[in-house]
């Protein structure tokens, strides 16, 4: 079961994002990679920050995997936010839309364009849960 936030876990969700004919329709004509900060919270066994990334185009995940701050620089949009939250996200608890117009979700990029995508973005959220997963802060409980 790959650890969250991990290669490993980034790798099996573009995998799921690949299998997904829901997500290949809704993402038919988005173009744009996007990186996600999962901030450090070391009283939850998530002591360093970690950055991951999908390069989505055209309804295909071409590539899912860790990066380093630089290259997540240059992604279109980057999502930051608490290992926590992050969680959330992934147990369903958490809208990222409705996230990151609360702000509990940072965005760098154009909300407009991921609205427009809603549909898409919904779809992924999906797919976070289809990956068996393994947090830190449960480890061993």
């Amino acid at each position: 079961m790959p650890r969250f936030p991990s290669d490993e876990w980034f790798r099996e969700f573009g995998q799921r994002i690949n299998a997904s004919p829901e997500y290949r329709e809704a993402a038919a004509s988005w173009e744009g990679d996007i990186a996600f900060l999962i901030e450090a919270e070391p009283d939850r066994k998530h002591p360093n920050d970690v950055w991951g990334w999908l390069d989505l185009w055209h309804g295909e995940c071409r590539e899912a995997k860790l990066i380093d701050p630089e290259r997540a620089e240059r992604a279109a949009y980057a999502i930051s936010a608490p290992y926590s939250r992050w969680k959330d996200v992934l147990r369903g608890q958490l809208d990222p839309i409705k996230g990151m117009m609360q702000g509990k979700l940072k965005l760098r990029g154009d909300l407009s364009m991921i609205i427009r995508y809603v549909r898409a973005a919904n779809e992924l959220v999906h797919l976070t849960q289809k990956v068996a997963t393994e947090f830190p802060d449960e480890a061993g409980t």
